[in-house]
């Protein structure tokens, strides 16, 4: 069985470098061209089904790569973004200025991250990844050819995470994919092989 684990296209946030997690910002009009010239080079690719982020940014992609097919889109709590809490909506530079909180670990030491207050964290994203592959797409692999996750940066290095068995420090092995990325991993007999982690349909 392939999976094919999209980042979702662009946002103005992304545009802007603003943190964004769990705040539901849409698609902008370059995430919604990168979106629908995937799915038009996705039309001869057989997908059985897709699980999506319920935020706005992942549905949507997943809907334009969709591209009008009869495939059943099914969205799961697990794949939201990370929470990043009150830092939310906050520029990167602002937030690598403010040496107070945890942020400036972020892609360098990924597991000496912590969140603020109101935030999660990387263990706790991971965990709910690892729950996700392990209840959702595994058992999958007797019927299902192919199988598209359309989630965020994060939470898709989260899934990584389970599929690599690395540890946090490891979090960003293979770098933050980039909008409309696909990762595309294979799935059989219990074993995955990645295929390819930066693979562009546009």
């Amino acid at each position: 069985m392939e999976i094919y684990i999209v980042r979702h296209g662009q946002t103005m946030w992304n545009k802007e470098k603003r943190l964004q997690g769990s705040v539901d910002i849409e698609l902008n009009d370059n995430g919604k061209e990168l979106a629908i010239i995937t799915g038009q080079n996705l039309m001869d690719t057989t997908i059985d089904i897709i699980y999506s982020s319920p935020l706005k940014r992942a549905h949507e992609t997943a809907r334009l790569i969709r591209n009008g097919r009869d495939i059943n889109i099914i969205t799961d709590d697990r794949l939201r973004e990370l929470n990043f809490g009150s830092m939310e909506g906050v520029c990167y530079e602002q937030l690598y200025q403010e040496k107070t909180h945890g942020f400036k670990y972020f892609f360098t030491e990924p597991h000496l991250y912590y969140p603020p207050k109101d935030g999660e964290t990387l263990n706790h994203l991971c965990d709910r990844a690892s729950e996700f592959m392990s209840q959702v797409i595994e058992p999958l692999e007797a019927t299902c050819e192919r199988v598209m996750i359309v989630a965020h940066g994060a939470m898709n290095k989260a899934l990584m995470t389970h599929v690599k068995k690395h540890s946090l420090e490891d979090f960003w092995s293979g770098g933050l994919q980039k909008n409309c990325n696909v990762i595309i991993l294979d799935y059989t007999q219990g074993k995955y092989t990645i295929i390819d982690e930066t693979r562009t349909f546009y």
